[in-house]
């Protein structure tokens, strides 16, 4: 199949999946909108000049369309995105790229056998500041890396009803922590969680990871906490640098210490451009050149993996906690 810059199709419009459509329409891509809410097919059909369906079917037979950007509910994306590869179309799937290892590793195979691209939403290795936060890594600014640390907390109900809030944040965090030092995580060494509203999801996590050279990095996830905060800090032997990403100005800023105790800020600068944007500039690129995509369908794997096994570790840790209450009770 030939692809055409014509010929992108988005599955789901819902909250983020609006910012696609207007990313997707913008470079000139969006060809059809499928959503099974009306109202929102409605909307898209007064904003933009693109075809709207509700049947899933109708893209999967529709041999003008190549490629599928799939923006639906996690429980969803692998069997979605399962079809679409099936059928021969290329596969653009939201973070994570499905709710277990092995149906990850079974996406990947498919779109390798089929020699299709599959990429997964892990926003912010497009992330300009992001970006230059690996450049500064790798060329040695910070020194040898010693820690990480990611806060990443809003406040959120709506979610509750798809994931519990590891598989909705930190597939952020993981991603974004292995593209910088350009290694996977070793492996989980410790996870616990709280249900706070005791309904069995989990709504508050601490991850600690262990990259390799015995990097340690830690992940707080909430969806509990009123005031959002999305905050990195990496710390190297020589310097430290924060990514601040809710601030609108100086969002990485690099901290050294000099002899006398005193504390240098600089502001570190780089490309205002939209995540997103660059993000579905990437998706078509890679279909038309046949690169692998940044975040690839072995990257996703890479997450998918860690975020089982960080959700295993919760459910011994929770065990033995109440084990250990029952025996003081």
């Amino acid at each position: 199949m030939i692809f055409n810059k014509q010929n992108i199709a988005l599955v789901g419009c819902g909250s983020w999946g609006k910012n696609l459509a207007r990313n997707l329409f913008n470079i000139g891509v969006l060809h059809t909108v499928c959503d099974a809410d009306p109202k929102i097919l409605d909307s898209i059909k007064k904003t933009y000049n693109v075809r709207i369906c509700t049947n899933y079917a109708d893209i999967i037979s529709d041999p003008n369309i190549a490629a599928i950007i799939i923006a639906t509910p996690t429980h969803t994306h692998y069997s979605l995105a399962r079809l679409a590869l099936q059928a021969g179309k290329h596969v653009y799937v939201e973070k994570p790229l499905a709710r277990g290892y092995l149906q990850a590793q079974e996406l990947n195979h498919l779109a390798s056998v089929k020699d299709l691209t599959l990429m997964v939403g892990h926003l912010l290795v497009y992330h300009p500041a992001v970006n230059k936060l690996r450049q500064m890594i790798f060329k040695g600014d910070l020194g040898e890396v010693r820690f990480l640390n990611s806060d990443r907390r809003n406040f959120n109900q709506q979610a509750r009803r798809d994931n519990n809030v590891i598989w909705d944040l930190a597939p952020h965090d993981i991603s974004m922590m292995s593209y910088i030092l350009g290694l996977e995580p070793s492996g989980v060494v410790n996870a616990c969680g709280w249900s706070t509203n005791n309904d069995g999801v989990i709504d508050v996590a601490h991850l600690d990871l262990s990259f390799p050279g015995d990097i340690p990095a830690h992940i707080h996830n909430s969806w509990i906490d009123p005031q959002k905060q999305v905050l990195l800090t990496v710390n190297g032997s020589k310097k430290t640098v924060v990514l601040n990403d809710i601030r609108t100005e100086d969002k990485l800023v690099l901290y050294s210490i000099e002899d006398d105790g005193s504390v240098i800020v600089e502001p570190i600068h780089y490309s205002q451009e939209e995540p997103l944007r660059l993000e579905c500039e990437h998706f078509v690129h890679c279909i038309e050149s046949r690169e692998a995509p940044r975040s690839d369908g072995a990257s996703g794997y890479q997450v998918v993996k860690v975020l089982e096994e960080a959700e295993q570790k919760m459910h011994i840790t929770n065990r033995k906690t109440s084990v250990e209450r029952l025996a003081f009770s």
